[in-house]
């Protein structure tokens, strides 16, 4: 194998070995296997190319087709030309596959179920690793600058995983990159020739180089304390959604953009310990419908709910009267007192629905639509102490079948369903209400469909991913928890035509030290559809099997005196039932969401206690410190070339002969990092005249830039030899030596000058060296003295 050969071999080895930091984050790891298929058949593609002596630019953008030509064959051969070739549609699906997989990424905790857009990130990501790592190391011979796409990739997968890497990961990590820095070096020294102090006549030689093992290493230690360091700036991406402090804020009277407060729902449902969040004391007369509302989602994309933006203002004494409501309409007052745990700490208050007042301390303000509680400044519901009343509306099913139709307003905004949606889940709802006289009807029969009729399970195992074929496959598999069902009754009911919306919350919990005391817990978290009925408003129902309770309004007799099936009263049991699994909601933040501004930022979290529920700003904020780092990694030493040219011909304070001296010797020192920077590397065991003799010959310098060289090295020597005497000014032919060395020199290695100057990485290593001596001295002097001390 050629030294190239064992080059490319050692970039993508090294690529895989980092990619297998993220073997940990999915369940399954068959996607690494096609992923290493897929890598090696890009690397083979680069090294055809260079083989052929192809451009750099030509090589890099060959290996990017084959790239791309490979994922179209993976992902999207349907869609595809031809079956292979990527047109128009097959990049609409990637486009759907990059959404869905940022949706899955953000919705399930770890390991994730290894779904199509997971899959698709996982593998296209690495490609785009190794597409640099490739390039890098490879096709522009810069093999340190391949290990920053390699220390992003490990970094990513640390910064997301709970525990951080597996020590194992990490040295596998580790060792692919040192191998690369080890074949890159080793093919550097063969095209060299084996040195032996000899340089080419032509003046270019190199002098002798450090063992590349010994580079290697010292490189190496660099690159992996980066890695240890760069992780700390990333927060660990975990999911409990009720589990720590809630990162959001209030805007001081303006709006409101909650994230989705589903994301990590299930984790909570979860929880090994069924902590107590909340305890409270009612005088409701039926405390099994007594469920504590903290957000609505009226937002529906097609993949998921989420809240919308929304004004909030002061509380008011009094609550505005419920939208909808009509006086007709039996209703109740109902006094309840909470006491939320010090360890529950997130943004949004939970309130009976509907409340009427709400008797608070502390920086709260109120959202009309949702009629919630939002706190702003750092308020969150840690040690809350509150007294709510609210209306118990007690409609009957004959109200409700008889309701009129919802104002234009509310059918506008609550009904509206996207185009991508599958056509199964209308067909579906149709199928299902086939027959039914009215809308309460169809909601009925949609919620005896799920909690009874049709065969669904309640389990929190499922993986029903997320998507636009989420609804569709969640009903096909008929396998979820409360967020699938609430999720498509309400997409279910506004096909029909029934405004709809999800409402996130707590289940009424348990009974605590008394008939009105009862406690709440994690694991009674819970989401539930409601539906809009004018003359009663908005409406809870529970579709979901053996979890809540079947509203009173929706069990058997129906108002017209028809059969209806009847279905039996559900427990009064809470999400605290469900079987502790690991896979979590689809629910995620949608594309749109995030350009509103609805996922982060001053934005309070609708359910969450812990401050990392969507994209909170302490994962951003560490993504975009990493994307500095990355980014300002490879700009140091070229900004660290441009300070020091810029002191070296600045000028300075002084007129006298020591300070004009010192400006002489600093244009010197310019002249040969410039030509070192150029390729041409300084060689010190010359004299000035005679490394100046080499510059012209090696620069190719022109007879007026070589006459500036000798000018200046004349007035070094001058200032070498006659330090008392003011040496003659230098500053224009210093320019002139410069420009002539540029000129010299071919377009390639003038950028790789300004990009990578080589005098950077060879001051520093000198340093280093030099350091290293003097340290070892004097620990050796230490040594000897205290020898001769004990001795005598």
């Amino acid at each position: 194998m050629s030294g190239r050969g064992r080059v490319t071999f050692a970039a993508a080895l090294a690529t895989a070995l980092s990619a297998a930091a993220l073997l940990p984050l999915v369940e399954s790891g068959t996607w690494f296997a096609l992923c290493l298929l897929l890598l090696a058949l890009m690397a083979g593609a680069g090294a055809l190319a260079r083989q052929a002596q192809l451009p750099r630019p030509l090589v890099v953008a060959v290996q990017a087709l084959v790239g791309l030509l490979l994922l179209t064959l993976v992902f999207a051969r349907p869609q595809a030309l031809a079956g292979f070739l990527p047109g128009p549609e097959a990049m609409r699906h990637f486009g759907q596959l990059f959404e869905a997989g940022q949706h899955d990424v953000r919705g399930y905790t770890i390991p994730a179920p290894l779904t199509d857009g997971i899959t698709f990130l996982l593998i296209g990501g690495v490609l785009v690793v190794g597409l640099l790592v490739d390039t890098l190391a490879v096709t522009f011979r810069a093999a340190s600058a391949a290990g920053l796409p390699l220390l992003a990739l490990y970094s990513v997968a640390t910064g997301i995983a709970e525990e951080g890497a597996d020590w194992l990961l990490f040295l596998l990590a580790a060792g692919g990159y040192l191998l690369l820095l080890l074949a890159e070096s080793r093919d550097r020294v063969a095209r060299w020739g084996r040195v032996f102090g000899v340089r080419a006549a032509d003046g270019r030689g190199k002098p002798p180089k450090l063992s590349p093992v010994r580079n290697g290493r010292r490189i190496g230690v660099l690159a992996l304390g980066v890695a240890l360091v760069v992780p700390l700036a990333l927060p660990a991406l975990d999911g409990g959604l009720l589990d720590g402090a809630g990162g959001g804020r209030g805007g001081g009277g303006g709006t409101i953009s909650a994230v989705n407060p589903l994301v990590s729902l299930q984790d909570a449902l979860n929880q090994p310990d069924d902590r107590e969040v909340l305890r409270y004391r009612t005088d409701a007369a039926n405390i099994s419908d007594l469920y504590l509302r903290i957000v609505s989602l009226d937002k529906f994309d097609g993949t998921s709910w989420s809240p919308s933006e929304r004004r909030i203002t002061e509380i008011p004494d009094q609550l505005p009267q419920p939208t909808g409501l009509s006086p007709d309409v039996a209703t109740g007052t109902v006094t309840t007192s909470v006491r939320v745990a010090g360890d529950y700490a997130q943004d949004w208050l939970p309130l009976p629905y509907p409340a009427s007042s709400v008797d608070v301390d502390g920086r709260w303000r109120y959202e009309p639509e949702g009629r919630t509680l939002v706190g702003e400044r750092g308020q969150t519901t840690r040690n809350a102490s509150y007294r709510v009343e609210s209306l118990d509306v007690r409609p009957t099913a004959r109200q409700l079948a008889r309701a009129r139709p919802a104002p234009e307003d509310i059918r506008r905004a609550y009904t509206a369903v996207p185009g991508n949606l599958p056509a199964v889940v209308e067909e579906t709802a149709r199928k299902v209400t086939k027959g039914a006289a009215n809308d309460y009807e169809r909601a009925v029969r949609l919620q005896d469909w799920f909690a009874y009729d049709g065969g669904f399970t309640y389990d929190t195992r499922v993986g029903a991913g997320s998507g636009p074929q989420a609804i569709a496959r969640f009903l096909k598999q008929k396998e979820g928890f409360c967020v699938h069902f609430s999720f498509s009754m309400a997409a279910m009911a506004r096909t029909l035509g029934i405004p709809a919306r999800v409402a996130v919350g707590f289940t009424p919990g348990t009974q605590s030290g008394g008939e009105d005391t009862m406690s709440v817990g994690l694991r009674d978290a819970h989401a539930w559809p409601e539906l809009y009925f004018q003359g009663v408003g908005w409406t809870r129902f529970e579709p979901t099997p053996s979890r809540g309770t079947t509203p009173e309004y929706t069990q058997p007799e129906t108002p017209e005196g028809d059969a209806a099936s009847t279905a039996p009263e559900q427990p009064e049991t809470s999400e605290s039932a469900a079987p502790s699994t690991s896979a979590s909601t689809d629910a995620t933040c949608p594309a749109a969401d995030r350009r509103l501004g609805e996922c982060g930022g001053p934005s309070p979290q609708a359910v969450g206690a812990r401050g990392d529920d969507g994209p909170p700003t302490g994962p951003l904020l560490g993504a975009g410190l990493l994307v500095l780092v990355i980014l300002a990694v490879p700009l140091l030493p070229v900004l660290w070339r441009r300070r020091l040219r810029a002191r070296r011909l600045g000028g300075g304070p002084g007129r006298d002969a020591t300070a004009l001296g010192a400006r002489v010797r600093a244009a010197w020192d310019e002249v040969l990092d410039t030509a070192w920077d150029l390729g041409i590397p300084p060689d010190e065991a010359l004299s000035p005249r005679a490394a100046a003799a080499r510059l012209v010959r090696a620069g190719h310098l022109d007879e007026e830039s070589a006459a500036a060289l000798g000018r200046l090295v004349d007035a070094l020597e001058h200032v070498r030899y006659a330090p008392a005497a003011t040496p003659p000014p230098v500053a224009a032919d210093v320019r002139t030596v410069l420009a002539g060395l540029r000129a010299g020199s071919g377009r390639a290695d003038r950028l790789r000058a300004l990009f990578t100057p080589r005098s950077s990485a060879g001051r520093l290593g000198r340093a280093l060296t030099a350091r290293s001596a003097a340290a070892r001295r004097r620990l050796t002097g230490w040594a000897r003295v205290r020898r001769t001390r004990e001795a005598g």
